[in-house]
């Protein structure tokens, strides 16, 4: 569908669903190719594409395997009139974000935030998480989703490879993955914290990162099962919480 004027309603949401937004369909907002194409990969509902014809004729066959409502095309200068700033890509796609996993249904392997305020640490950790095999990601109500718009860019569309959960209570539900066997460990630096590489890791794993400022309070802290920290040369009290989940991660799954 050839697209000249970008005030139809069709192409309302293109404009509206920046960033963290979502409308009552669960919708979301996937940009550039390696993202968009990475979702058509999964079993993520796509209700159209927004892209120029360039596109399209790079992805055909990739676009066809995929039962798509409404493909648009349009100019990439008409594009950016529509998401309202400059882009560096060429296509746009709305999606349905797929459901949550309980925590019953996640795997043995998880990580867990705790108050991350970073749209871009989501999206980076998750990224790290398709990477090292860690599949299942909980993360509280009060923080930026999974399939936020920045997000999902910055994990390059590997989000759709991980089960979700949207957690209400931290107390709550770290006492539920405890009774289901799962050891908690928080990632923070402490006097009683196990150094990274004398960690022992055991099968069912939950590894919880705090916020990026203030870290994990000592009430949830105690609740955990061990804390564990990163050795660090002296004068340097910490790494970017993405960077730190990744290090955690790599050493829990190899271990």
């Amino acid at each position: 569908m050839k697209i000249d004027d970008i005030n139809i309603v069709e192409l309302k949401v293109y404009k509206t669903l920046r960033d963290n937004a979502f409308d009552n369909k669960n919708s979301f907002i996937a940009d550039s190719p390696k993202v968009v194409n990475l979702l058509l990969e999964s079993d993520i509902k796509v209700h159209s594409i927004l892209a120029t014809q360039e596109y399209y004729d790079s992805f055909k066959e990739l676009i066809q395997k995929k039962n798509i409502p409404i493909l648009y095309v349009c100019e990439k200068e008409l594009m950016q009139s529509i998401v309202g700033h400059k882009i560096h890509h060429n296509c746009m796609m709305h999606g349905v974000r797929p459901k949550e996993s309980q925590l019953d249904n996640l795997d043995d392997n998880i990580l867990m935030l705790d108050n991350i305020t970073s749209t871009e640490n989501i999206g980076s950790i998750a990224r790290s998480m398709a990477g090292l095999g860690v599949h299942s990601y909980l993360v509280p109500k009060t923080s930026p989703h999974p399939y936020g718009r920045r997000a999902l860019r910055v994990s390059m569309g590997y989000t759709s490879k991980l089960k979700y959960n949207i957690y209400e209570d931290i107390f709550t539900t770290i006492s539920s993955l405890k009774d289901k066997g799962y050891k908690v460990f928080a990632a923070e630096l402490s006097d009683d914290s196990t150094p990274l590489m004398e960690l022992e890791v055991p099968k069912k794993w939950v590894l919880l990162m705090g916020h990026e400022g203030k870290g994990i309070s000592r009430e949830i802290l105690d609740m955990c099962d061990e804390i564990v920290s990163i050795e660090m040369q002296e004068g340097v009290k910490s790494f970017n919480v993405g960077v730190a989940a990744s290090l955690i991660m790599y050493k829990m799954t190899k271990s």
